[in-house]
């Protein structure tokens, strides 16, 4: 049996919705990670009440809390006294940026190496247009990056590529704009911030382009535009209670490696189902995997906004088969795509992976992190701009390097049981520390057990 650790999509979102609603609202289960952590520093140095109970410790880390209370004065923030350290986290930026951009005040973000070459023009861009005076370093380009706060004005705006966090980040700024805000993205991206902050009073509003008025699955083949639509609340964001589910991006790691491995029999436990968030789990089964959903719960937040949740009981190993992945296929598996060409090294057949040239601006570019990797543990691999072709064969182990990146490090360590000797991966143990410090651990325990 496995728990995977807490969903680090809604654990952003948590600590940062808190910390703009009026009053105490309580966090329970949040993820203990790097990028998370950033999050609750840079919420307290903005002025949110942050208390932790229920210690436990965390490889790397230390001891930690489990569990939050926070104290949000509601939508204006605190004039931060230096500049605000992101780490690496992408999510924690931009969304800032959102924020931050509302609030009369001046601020800096940066991070590190890695996040500070991350581009940020796609937010800064249309936060510009909003009325926010906001620089960056090359051209508007790369943080760190200045924001001058203020009031906003509402824009249409079509995204020119889904993404959650270039959604959420104008969905936040349009808390301050005069007006309404109406995004429109290609296709459906990762729903949590619409979904908590409808949850706790904001006006959110939702448009599909489709045959019908909902969300598509990955496997029913259906495509079209989405929309968002949000103003300023008449009222402040109401605090709230939510016990974090687990996260599908790190059970996506032991899904795969279950899969891969001969005689395996894995559940994993209490996993967030959100549907625009598994489309792995949809492409593996088209692929010919045994997974099925089980013990399958509602968790309720808030206004009765909610986020399904279940059990996963993974069977290998399978004979998996081919598969070509897509457009409007790729948000709902964004941060699952390297996990998914491990699966696809081990299938029969040529895979392919295409609408894909987000993965190039990630905490790597992990199209050409995949392809270096899979090269050198034998698998024949052909590189797109947007993407790759694998063709599945026999694995053999190798020294391969995680670029500093999370879900590479994960992906190779799971490719690593399927292939022939020793697979050794550089900076592997650091790099996990983002969103999952005990993974090693974790796989070790699997492993001998």
């Amino acid at each position: 049996m496995v728990v995977t650790p807490p969903d680090k999509s809604i654990s952003h979102r948590a600590v940062m919705f808190a910390s703009i609603a009026k009053g105490e609202s309580r966090i329970e289960n949040l993820l203990l990670a790097a990028d998370t952590i950033s999050t609750l520093k840079a919420m307290e140095f903005l002025g949110a009440k942050i208390k932790g109970d229920h210690e436990v410790s965390v490889p790397g880390y230390g001891a930690l809390y489990e569990n939050y209370t926070i104290t949000g004065g509601g939508l204006q923030l605190k004039e931060p006294a230096s500049f605000i350290d992101c780490g690496n986290s992408g999510t924690t930026t931009r969304l800032l940026c959102g924020l931050l951009s509302g609030n009369p005040f001046f601020s800096v973000l940066s991070g590190d190496e890695s996040l500070n070459s991350r581009p940020m023009k796609r937010v800064i861009k249309p936060l510009a247009e909003m009325g926010a005076k906001i620089m960056a370093r090359a051209s508007d380009s790369y943080p760190p990056i200045a924001i001058r706060g203020g009031r906003l004005r509402g824009i249409k705006y079509d995204m020119p590529v889904s993404s959650a966090q270039v959604k959420s980040a104008l969905m936040l700024a349009g808390l301050y704009a005069d007006g309404e805000t109406v995004i429109t993205e290609p296709s459906t991206s990762r729903n949590h911030t619409e979904t908590m902050l409808r949850s706790i009073g904001a006006e959110v509003k939702e448009y599909w382009i489709t045959e019908r008025h909902k969300v598509y699955s990955f496997s029913e083949g259906k495509d079209g535009s989405h929309t968002v639509t949000i103003q300023r609340p008449a009222n402040d964001l109401n605090p709230f209670k939510i016990r974090i589910p687990g996260d599908f991006s790190s059970a996506a790691f032991f899904i795969v490696g279950a899969l891969i491995t001969r005689g395996s029999d894995v559940l994993i436990k209490n996993v967030c189902l959100n549907t625009t968030r598994i489309g792995l789990y949809d492409a593996l089964r088209l692929m010919g995997a045994k997974i099925s959903i089980e013990n399958q719960t509602i968790l309720i937040s808030g206004a009765g906004e909610q986020e399904i949740v279940g059990d996963l009981h993974v069977k290998g190993a399978q004979k998996l088969k081919a598969l070509n992945i897509s457009g409007y296929q790729v948000p709902f598996m964004i941060d699952e795509l390297p996990i998914l060409c491990i699966a696809a090294a081990c299938a029969e057949g040529r895979s392919e992976i295409r609408g894909a040239a987000e993965l190039r601006v990630k905490e790597s570019d992990r199209i050409k992190a995949m392809a270096e990797g899979l090269k050198k543990m034998g698998i024949e691999i052909e590189e797109f701009e947007d993407g790759l072709a694998i063709t599945g064969g026999k694995m053999k182990g190798a020294r391969v390097d995680s670029f500093g990146d999370h879900r590479i490090a994960m992906s190779f360590a799971i490719a690593g049981l399927a292939a022939s000797g020793v697979t050794e991966i550089e900076n592997g143990e650091d790099a996990v520390k983002i969103s999952y410090p005990e993974f090693f651990d974790r796989l070790d325990a699997l492993r001998n057990g």
